[in-house]
């Protein structure tokens, strides 16, 4: 193995990790944003069906 090759192997390595974290990080965010999206649109639903009572 050449060292350019080697340079390369670090560089995909690399940009694979970064991926790995920020998706690791950024996942929950978007958990949080679909269930709290799912229980407004929960809590709407019931406002509405209460109203047309």
């Amino acid at each position: 193995m050449e060292f350019t090759q080697y340079l390369g192997f670090l560089a995909f390595l690399t940009i694979i990790s970064i991926g790995f974290w920020l998706m690791m990080f950024l996942v929950p965010f978007v958990m949080y944003w679909v269930t709290g999206g799912a229980i407004e649109l929960y809590k709407e639903r019931k406002a509405n069906k209460k109203d047309k009572e």
